[in-house]
C-alpha cells in the first residue's frame, strides 16, 4: 500500500541504488555528505513495530550491510544511523559516513554548520561514489538472493 502524497512513498527523481519487492536503498542527493543512503521500506508503514518481527529483521538486514559496505569503501570516521520519520512518516533509515573534517562533525549533519568543507576532502570522497554504488549493487543482490 501507498500513499500518494508521501514523497517516499513516490521513487521518481530517486538515484535507486538497488530495489527489491520490500525494500530499496538510494544515494541521497546531498553535495555535502558524499555517499549519504537511505534505506526506505516499500510499503508505507510509520514505525518499525508496524513491520512484523521477520520484516523488521530483513529491513535492518540491509540498513546493517549498507553500513558495511559504506565503512569499507569509503572508510568514513563514523557512521551515523538514524530513523527520525518526523517530517516524512514513512518508514526508512539514514545510513550517512561521516569524517572528522565535515562541516557538522561531531554534531548530526541537521545542526548548525561548524566549519566548511574542504574540497580535496569532498573531492575524495566523491571519488569513491562509483565504488560504493557498485559493491552496495553487489552486496545487495546476494541479500536479496538474486
Amino acid at each position: 500500500m501507498t500513499t500518494p502524497t508521501c514523497e517516499l512513498c513516490i521513487t521518481d527523481n530517486e538515484d535507486i541504488l538497488f530495489q527489491a519487492d520490500q525494500w530499496r536503498v538510494i544515494l541521497v542527493d546531498d553535495k555535502s555528505y558524499p555517499g549519504f543512503c537511505r534505506v526506505i521500506w516499500q510499503e508505507h508503514a510509520k514505525e518499525m513495530t508496524d513491520l512484523s518481527p521477520t520484516d523488521r529483521a530483513t529491513l535492518m538486514d540491509v540498513v546493517w550491510e549498507v553500513e558495511s559496505v559504506i565503512r569499507e569503501v569509503m572508510q568514513p570516521d563514523k557512521v551515523n544511523l538514524a530513523s527520525l520519520g518526523n517530517a516524512v512518516p514513512h518508514l526508512h533509515w539514514h545510513v550517512i559516513p561521516r569524517f572528522e573534517g565535515d562541516a557538522h562533525f561531531p554534531s548530526p549533519i541537521w545542526a548548525e554548520a561548524q566549519r566548511e568543507t574542504k574540497a580535496q576532502n569532498m573531492f575524495l570522497q566523491i571519488t569513491m561514489l562509483p565504488t560504493l554504488r557498485h559493491e552496495i549493487r553487489q552486496r545487495l543482490a546476494h541479500l536479496a538472493g538474486n
